[in-house]
C-alpha cells in the first residue's frame, strides 16, 4: 500500500506475463518518480478492487488512474484480485502502461530496503569473533591473548565479538564423566541473562582470574585495546536449547518445551546438526506474550555491562515451533518487532547482527536490522565448503543486498583459503573479521585488509555476481569462474574467484565433478561493474586504468573491452577499475589507490582538477599509509603530501606513477603539480 497523495508515479512498466486465454498476469519490476527519485516498489490489495471509467480503486483510494482500456481486472478473493492486459498481438513479452500510480496509506510496512536503515559503524572497522578461536571455551585470558597478538602485529581489532561462552547456561545431556554425544550441546538452556563465572566474581568462589564483572572486564579491554564496539552473542530465545523452565531468573518468561519439526523442502536442500539437535532435544520456547520483556531485560543488561551490540544466531528457530502460536508470519512479525524495539531502546548505532536469520518471515520482518548473515557458517576444517562459502553469499546477495547489508561470516587469516577469503571480504562491501586464534594469524594477508588504526576500505555495496555469472555454476561446472563487483567513491573493484574442483553443492545427488583443467580462463571486463556512471563523471575518456593485485600490472583499456584471466582453484585476483578523466588536452589522470591493499581504491576519497595562478595540478585526499598509485598521462613536475614536498616515483612506459605515503599517516593529501 501506499500513503502519501501528494506524490503520484507516472509508470510505462515491463512485466512478466503468463497467458491466460487474452488475459495476463502482470508483475511490476521497474518504475521511476517523475521528480527523478528511484524507488522501489511493492504494492498489495488489501481490499475489493474496483476499477471503473479509467481508474482503479479500493476502499474508496484511488490507485491507478488514466488506466487504458486494456487493462482488465480479475477478482481473486474479496479483498484482491489480479490486474492482468489484453493484447491484439502474440508475443513471449509484452510493455503494457497501466497508468498513474497514486501514492496512498507509504509502503505496506512489513519491510525496510538497506538503504533506509541505519548502517552500524562496527562495518568500518576490523573485528575479532572469538568462536572458532575457542568456541564454548572463551575465557577472559583468552580474549586478551587474541586481541594482543593482534595489536602487535599492526592489525589491532576495534571490533569484539563475544560469541557462544559467556552465558549462564545448564546442559543435562552433558554430564561430566559421561561420553560426548554429538549436537548435545545444542541442548543447554539459559539459566539467567547474567554472564557465567568465567566473566565474573561470585559469592561461592569463582575460578582464579575472573574479572569482578562482566562490566568491568569490557571496560578494561576497550581502555587497553582501544576497542571501539563489543558485542556478545545470544539466540533469538536467549541460548541454543532456549531457557530453561522452572528456573528461578527465567520463570518470569513462562518458558515451555517445544520440538522444532523442519519442514520437508528445507531437510531436502539441507541439514543441519544444531536443527537436528534442537528437533531431539527441545526448545525451552518463551511465551510471545513475554519476548518484549525478555529482550528488553537482557539487552538492558548488557548495556549496563558496557556491551554495544549483540550478534543474534538461530534467527530461523520460529518456523519450527510455531503451530498452535498463531503460525510462523505472525510468532516472527512479534518476535522481531520486540527484537529490533530492544536494539533501539537499549544500544545505540542500531547495533545487531542476524544469524540464521534467511527465512522469508524474517526478512520481511526486518524493518531496522541492516546486516544479515547470507550464508552458512565458515567452516575452517571443511575444505570442501571453502569455494562453496565465497559462491552462496554473492549469489544470495543478489535479493538479500536489497534488504540488508549481507555478513560473510568470519574466517581464519592462517589458512590453506585465508587469501580465497580475504579477497571476498575485500570486494564484498561487508564487514571484516577473523577468528584467529592467539598468536596464529597471517599479518601479510591481514595488513591487505586492515590499516594500522584498525579501520578497514570497505566498498559501497554489497558485492554480487557480475551478470554473466548469474546463470553459470561457478563451483561445479568445471569452466566458469565467478566475478563479484562493486563499488568504492572514485573507483570500481572486481574480485575473480576459481571456484572450481574444491567442493560441490550440498545434498545433490551427482557431486562429481568432470575433470577440471588446471587452470580456468575467463573474460573480464570494466563492463562487468554496474552503475560505473556513478564513478566515471562528464570528464570521463570512456577508458579505464585496470590494476591487477595478484601481479602488480596496470593497464588501459576501453569500458567495453575485455582481458583475460587464469585462475587454479582457489585461486583469485582483485582489480581496481578506474575511470580516465581528461582534464585538459594533456592531463589524463585515474587514481588507483593503496597498491597494497586488496580493494586498493577503497582508499580514495576524492580527486579533484586544480588551476590557479600556481598552475595546474591533481589534488587527491586518501587515508591509510602505504603505495599510493595512479595512472598519469604525463609525468608531475612535483608532488606534495599533507602541504609537504614529497618524492614520488613515475613509470612512463606503463604511466604508473607511485607515491610511498608512511604508515603512521592516518589520512593525507596529495597535491601533484603538473
Amino acid at each position: 500500500m501506499f500513503s502519501s497523495p501528494a506524490l503520484r508515479l507516472d509508470y510505462s512498466l515491463s512485466f512478466s506475463l503468463f497467458a491466460r486465454n487474452r488475459k495476463q498476469r502482470l508483475r511490476v519490476s521497474r518504475g521511476s518518480l517523475s521528480s527523478n527519485q528511484k524507488w522501489r516498489h511493492s504494492m498489495f490489495v488489501g481490499a475489493k478492487p474496483v476499477l471503473k471509467d479509467g481508474t482503479l480503486s479500493f476502499s474508496g483510494q484511488d490507485v491507478l488512474t488514466g488506466v487504458p482500456a486494456n487493462i482488465v481486472l480479475t477478482p481473486l478473493t474479496d479483498s484482491s484480485a489480479y490486474v492482468g492486459a489484453t493484447s491484439t498481438q502474440t508475443s513471449s513479452r509484452h510493455v503494457f502502461k497501466i497508468g498513474v500510480i497514486e501514492i496512498l496509506v507509504k509502503q505496506s510496512g512489513t519491510f525496510a530496503l538497506r538503504e533506509t536503515k541505519q548502517i552500524p559503524g562496527m562495518l568500518d572497522w576490523f573485528g575479532w569473533c572469538t568462536w572458532d578461536a575457542f568456541y564454548h571455551e572463551v575465557n577472559p585470558q583468552g580474549i586478551i591473548d587474541g586481541l594482543t597478538s593482534l595489536s602487535e602485529g599492526g592489525t589491532p581489532a576495534k571490533f569484539l565479538i563475544i560469541d557462544d561462552g559467556w552465558q549462564d547456561t545448564t546442559n543435562e545431556f552433558q554430564k561430566e564423566g559421561e561420553q560426548y554425544i554429538e549436537g548435545s550441546e545444542f541442548g543447554g538452556r539459559l539459566v539467567s541473562i547474567e554472564e557465567n563465572s568465567k566473566f565474573r566474581k561470585t559469592a561461592d568462589g569463582a575460578r582464579d582470574g575472573a574479572p569482578s564483572s562482566l562490566k568491568d572486564f569490557v571496560s578494561d579491554i576497550k581502555k587497553t585495546f582501544g576497542l571501539k564496539y563489543v558485542y556478545v552473542w545470544h539466540a533469538l530465545m536467549g541460548y541454543w536449547g532456549g531457557l530453561l523452565p522452572g528456573a528461578a531468573k527465567t520463570m518470569k518468561y513462562n518458558p515451555k518445551l517445544r520440538y522444532p519439526v523442519q519442514s520437508p523442502g528445507n531437510l531436502a536442500s539441507t541439514r543441519d546438526v544444531s536443527m537436528d539437535s534442537m528437533e531431539k532435544y527441545g526448545v525451552g520456547a518463551i511465551d510471545p506474550a513475554k519476548i518484549s520483556h525478555f529482550y528488553q531485560d537482557l539487552h538492558k543488561y548488557l548495556a549496563s555491562q558496557n556491551v554495544d551490540g549483540v550478534k543474534v544466531d538461530v534467527q530461523n528457530i520460529l518456523e519450527t515451533i510455531a503451530t498452535g502460536q498463531g503460525g510462523r508470519v505472525s510468532l516472527t512479525r512479534q518476535f522481531q518487532e520486540a527484537l529490533e524495539n530492544s536494539i533501539v531502546a537499549n544500544f545505540k548505532d542500531n547495533s545487531i547482527i542476524c544469524c540464521m536469520g534467511q527465512s522469508m518471515d524474517s526478512i520481511y520482518h526486518a524493518k531496522r536490522s541492516a546486516i544479515t548473515r547470507a550464508s552458512d557458517d565458515y567452516y575452517p576444517k571443511n575444505p570442501a565448503t571453502q569455494t562453496l562459502h565465497i559462491a552462496a553469499v554473492s549469489f544470495n546477495s543478489i535479493f538479500l543486498g536489497e534488504v540488508v547489508l549481507p555478513d560473510w561470516d568470519m574466517f581464519y587469516s592462517r589458512h590453506d583459503a585465508a587469501e580465497f577469503h580475504a579477497a571476498a571480504r575485500a570486494v564484498g562491501g561487508c564487514g571484516v573479521y577473523v577468528s584467529d586464534k592467539p598468536g596464529h594469524h597471517d599479518f601479510k594477508i591481514l595488513r591487505r585488509l586492515v590499516l594500522p588504526d584498525g579501520s578497514i576500505l570497505r566498498a559501497k555495496y554489497p558485492g554480487r555476481p557480475a551478470r554473466d555469472c548469474l546463470f553459470r555454476d561457478p563451483v561445479m561446472d568445471g569452466k566458469s569462474l565467478l566475478k563479484i563487483w562493486n563499488l568504492n567513491k572514485c573507483t570500481g573493484v572486481i574480485g575473480v574467484f576459481n571456484c572450481q574442483g574444491a567442493g560441490s553443492w550440498p545434498c545433490w545427488e551427482n557431486t562429481v565433478q568432470e575433470k577440471v583443467s588446471a587452470k580456468i580462463s575467463g573474460q573480464v571486463s570494466p563492463a562487468d561493474i554496474e552503475y560505473f556512471e556513478e564513478v566515471s563523471g562528464k570528464q570521463w575518456t570512456g577508458d579505464c586504468a585496470v590494476f591487477s593485485f595478484s601481479s602488480g600490472s596496470l593497464f588501459r583499456l576501453p569500458s567495453e573491452e575485455s582481458f583475460n584471466v587464469a585462475l587454479k582453484s582457489l585461486e583469485c585476483d582483485v582489480f581496481t577499475v578506474s575511470p580516465i578523466k581528461a582534464y585538459d588536452q594533456e592531463i589524463q589522470f585515474a587514481p588507483i589507490g593503496l597498491l597494497n591493499m586488496y580493494n586498493s581504491g577503497g582508499a580514495v576519497e576524492s580527486v579533484d582538477y586544480l588551476t590557479g595562478s600556481f598552475g595546474r595540478g591533481i589534488h587527491i585526499m586518501g587515508r591509510g599509509g602505504g603505495r599510493f598509485g595512479a595512472y598519469s598521462s604525463i609525468k608531475p613536475q612535483s608532488c606534495s603530501v599533507n602541504s609537504k614536498d614529497h618524492g614520488f616515483n613515475f613509470n612512463a612506459e606503463g604511466h604508473l606513477l607511485v607515491v610511498t605515503i608512511p604508515n603512521t599517516t592516518t589520512c593525507w593529501d596529495i597535491h601533484l603539480c603538473y
